[in-house]
């Protein structure tokens, strides 16, 4: 019996470590299981992370300047990766901070976002998560935000309780914040959360390759839109109204302005040059004053104060400048008329000389900035090198045409002095060659040469249309009796409607109706101050002469007074001792009178 029951003792203990032997090996495979499951887990993770992330840069770098598609596939990954419910990115102006993205966020939130718009975080309340963050640039924890002193809208209208905040900083300033929520309470992990701080650095790249891009694209426009004006300046050289034009288009829509004008400065006013995008209203306000004269109208105005300083002028309200305050109807034109808030004036300076402004609006409160500003002082620029361009194009055709004017009558003297040499003895040739340079020269149609005897005018000759001999006293109110008087060159405009022809004087009449001519001038023939005779130059339409045409005519009564003069003394000697001889003309500098 004890045999058989020392042999069962160790039958059951061998049975008891084979079972121990089973227990440990099923825990150890269960153990083993459980860390597989945990790898793979974590791989996982890693992997979706890994992909979210690759998929976030492949939009900023394949949609460059597109922030809104890169912000909503940031929330939409770190809200499903996290595990939250749902999610919201603002952005923060360095003012007020505001929404540009949602994920999953319920409607009455939503609604309460929108309702509330862009807000001054500073003005929320102390100790909230929301002011936390922005205070301290710090990632905000809260587990349950409906047990917080001061619960938040998400918690109010969508039923939030762990949520975290996380800042989007660059180079320690604040650029926005990525906030994801979860309605139960349920701590997010310290991956989780490293996770969402992974996001908000790639949401601040894309912001800063933005920032970057869009400065890149402002430069090209600027340098697109100067190479445009001065396209503009070297193909219509002295034509200032297209460059006007052109740099006033390009300051406005560069600067995301409504509408402009350009102000040239006449004296102590402004003449207006160039109008682009005006409201019908303000076209036509200033269409009824086409120039302002500010420093005598209003000595407040924006443009007064422009003469007076010489600096830019920005107005962020208009609503708020005195001359709107007090009425100045130009300013209430620009406001209520125009629907003109914010402005700035940038004058044209040609060495610290006033000679112009321009001046761009919004319709809406909303400051340019410092580059906006910048880029129109530039256009600015540009004007004055146009304006002085043209000036010196001016200038330059001036001297050229007077050199050209010099040469064709120095030639048509020429062509008089050969006649004079060439008939010693008979003056119709003479007065034919003038008549004729004179009528060409001064783009006249017909000529006359008529002689004064101290009474009556004799006709001596006529080019272009027959004019018959003939001798007559002028009507007192004739062109030719107050050239008598004044022995000055006289200018009619309009022969119909001078007194004499008013009068129905016939010799007056006659060139009018008769041979058609509308503008007159003569030209008094002086020998030492005495009268001998005129030339009169004819048009057939009212276009009235300039200076240089009186300088011509004095030129040639200058010639047909010395060949009449030499011609007389020819004809003394000849009576005297029965022979001609010829002399040599001298030449007299003849007073130049000045038309009407």
């Amino acid at each position: 019996m004890r045999r058989r029951s020392r042999a069962s003792s160790k039958l059951a203990k061998a049975r008891s470590r084979k079972a121990k032997a089973a227990r440990r090996s099923t825990s150890s495979a269960t153990g083993q299981e459980t860390e597989l499951a945990r790898l793979a887990r974590e791989r996982d993770e890693a992997l979706e992370r890994e992909n979210a992330t690759s998929e976030v840069l492949h939009l900023i770098s394949k949609s460059p300047g597109n922030l809104e598609l890169v912000f909503q596939s940031i929330l939409e990954n770190a809200t499903r990766i996290c595990q939250a419910n749902f999610g919201t990115l603002f952005r923060f102006d360095g003012e007020n901070s505001y929404p540009v993205a949602q994920f999953n966020t319920p409607a009455a939130l939503l609604e309460t976002l929108t309702r509330l718009g862009p807000f001054k975080p500073t003005k929320g309340i102390v100790g909230s998560g929301f002011e936390r963050m922005m205070r301290t640039k710090q990632v905000v924890h809260t587990v349950d935000d409906a047990a917080e002193p001061y619960p938040g809208n998400a918690a109010k209208f969508a039923g939030a309780r762990t949520i975290v905040r996380v800042p989007m900083l660059k180079d320690d300033t604040l650029v926005g914040s990525i906030i994801i929520y979860r309605q139960e309470v349920r701590p997010f992990t310290d991956k989780q959360i490293e996770l969402v701080k992974n996001f908000a650095s790639q949401a601040v790249i894309a912001i800063e390759n933005t920032r970057l891009l869009n400065e890149l694209r402002r430069s090209l426009e600027q340098q697109t839109a100067t190479a445009d004006v001065l396209r503009v300046i070297s193909a219509s050289p002295g034509e200032l109204a297209p460059v006007f034009q052109g740099i006033l288009e390009n300051a406005t829509r560069l600067c995301e302005a409504n509408f402009g004008n350009m102000f040239l400065r006449e004296g102590n006013g402004f003449r207006t040059v160039a109008i682009h995008s005006p409201p019908s209203a303000y076209t036509e306000w200033y269409e009824r004053h086409p120039f302002l004269e500010p420093t005598k109208e209003y000595p407040h105005s924006n443009l007064a104060r422009l003469i007076e300083t010489k600096k830019i002028l920005h107005n962020a309200d208009l609503r708020l400048d005195r001359g709107y305050l007090e009425g100045y109807p130009q300013v209430v034109a620009l406001v209520d008329d125009a629907g003109a808030r914010t402005d700035v004036l940038v004058p044209m300076l040609k060495e610290d000389q006033l000679i112009g402004a321009i001046v761009i609006y919004r319709t809406e409160v909303r400051p340019f900035n410092e580059t906006q500003i910048e880029l129109v002082q530039n256009f600015a620029a540009q004007a004055v090198i146009a304006i002085e361009k043209a000036r010196l194009l001016s200038e330059l055709r001036q001297r050229t045409t007077d050199l050209t004017v010099s040469l064709e009558q120095q030639t048509a003297m020429s062509d008089v002095l050969k006649i004079i040499s060439s008939s010693p003895s008979d003056l119709q040739p003479v007065f034919q060659a003038i008549l004729a340079n004179a009528t060409r020269l001064c783009d006249a149609k017909f000529a006359a040469l008529s002689l004064y005897d101290g009474e009556v005018l004799r006709r001596a000759a006529s080019f272009n249309e027959h004019l018959r001999e003939q001798s007559w006293r002028p009507h007192p109110r004739s062109g030719a009796a107050k050239m008598v008087r004044t022995k000055q060159p006289v200018q009619i405009s309009d022969l119909r409607t001078s007194p004499a022809y008013l009068e129905g004087d016939p010799t007056v009449m006659d060139i009018a109706d008769r041979r058609g001519a509308r503008t007159l001038l003569l030209v008094p023939m002086l020998k030492d101050a005495a009268l001998v005779g005129l030339i009169g130059i004819y048009r057939r339409e009212v276009q009235p002469f300039i200076r240089k045409a009186d300088r011509v005519g004095a030129e040639f009564r200058c010639s047909g007074r010395h060949r009449h003069r030499e011609h007389a003394a020819v004809q003394r000697v000849a009576r005297k001792d029965g022979r001609s001889r010829q002399t040599k003309p001298a030449t007299r500098n003849a007073r130049r009178g000045s038309g009407e």
